[in-house]
């Protein structure tokens, strides 16, 4: 019996969500350009569960470099409505559309002159009429079965706010480096602040051909170290001279019959991008996207091969070690 009412929560609020996929429409889109185009902070307000859900929408703004804040609809009628301007977006959350302590608001945003954006499940109400922008987030039913807990109507309202974030995300071409910089507690900020040398394939865990190797040869190297490359060095030094990557094999067979009488050279990328041990991996990860590789050859001043850094080692993929420490 638990398990299945369990089961009937989640089902009730997926669907409340799913539906939402055939109702967004071009108004999401000019909800969009209008928040790019702000010169000032993106204000969402709401009260009661609504509230909650605003302050959780404003988090992940703030967090993904959309300058934000939670504006409560009680206080600013008593002084914080200050703190909006005709260049800020207000975003107004309320399901039924006619909660009085937000509405009371209302009239008074108009008077500022910043836009405004309501996120309601009732086109026809109080909320929708003052907006400028129309959002719904409506659901058939709440999860709620005598119907009256704010339940598959927050989760819908969340689930809007994210995509908005997202989308911004997407179009302000937010970066892992943004996030890092916006979160230097967190775990990619722990990721990305320590040194290449403490998250680095080494030894025998390096993928690396020598000289004159043939391309059969490279091409079993890459298929054993599955790392989508590997490294070539001078055979009693080390010293890199180059790299062939899944992409080099592929613009090479575009170019070749066959791989019969070829080798490394023939193929590898000289001279490729390489850091230092002790650069932080904050720094790779700048240099992998901008020249958009995945994978990057740690060598020291004498360009002797030390380790290899693939991209997956930054960000967290799998297992990640710190001082000796896993951390998952």
């Amino acid at each position: 019996m638990i398990l299945r009412q369990a089961r009937e929560v989640l089902r009730i609020e997926a669907e409340g969500i799913l539906n939402l996929i055939e109702k967004i429409d071009e108004n999401f889109g000019k909800m969009v350009d209008l928040i790019l185009r702000s010169k000032g902070r993106t204000i969402i307000t709401g009260i009661g569960k609504s509230g909650i859900v605003a302050r959780k929408i404003v988090a992940t703004l703030i967090s993904t470099g959309t300058p934000s804040l939670f504006l409560h609809p009680v206080e600013a009628m008593h002084g914080d409505l200050g703190m909006v301007s005709d260049k800020d977006v207000v975003i107004a959350l309320s399901n039924s559309g006619e909660t009085g302590e937000l509405n009371i608001l209302l009239p008074s945003i108009k008077r500022i002159g910043c836009p405004l954006i309501g996120f309601t499940g009732n086109t026809d109400s109080t909320l929708a009429r003052h907006s400028d922008i129309v959002i719904y987030v409506g659901v058939e039913r709440e999860a709620c079965p005598m119907g009256l807990a704010p339940t598959a109507s927050t989760t819908a309202a969340l689930a809007m706010g994210d995509a908005l974030a997202v989308t911004l995300i997407n179009k302000r071409r937010f970066k892992p480096r943004d996030f890092q910089r916006l979160h230097p507690g967190g775990n990619l900020g722990q990721r990305l602040s320590v040194k290449v040398k403490e998250i680095m394939l080494t030894s025998r865990h390096i993928p690396i051909v020598y000289e004159a190797v043939t391309m059969r040869e490279v091409i079993k190297e890459i298929n054993r170290s599955q790392m989508g490359a590997t490294l070539v060095a001078k055979k009693d030094t080390n010293i890199l001279l180059g790299i062939v990557t899944d992409g080099d094999i592929r613009r090479f067979l575009d170019e070749n019959d066959t791989i019969q009488g070829k080798h490394v050279e023939d193929a590898m990328t000289t001279n490729p991008k390489t850091l230092h041990p002790d650069s932080v991996a904050y720094d790779a990860l700048n240099i992998m996207e901008k020249h958009e590789i995945t994978v990057l050859p740690i060598t020291n001043l004498k360009k002797k091969i030390q380790g290899i850094l693939h991209l997956h080692d930054i960000l967290g993929k799998g297992d990640f070690k710190f001082n000796g420490d896993t951390i998952r």
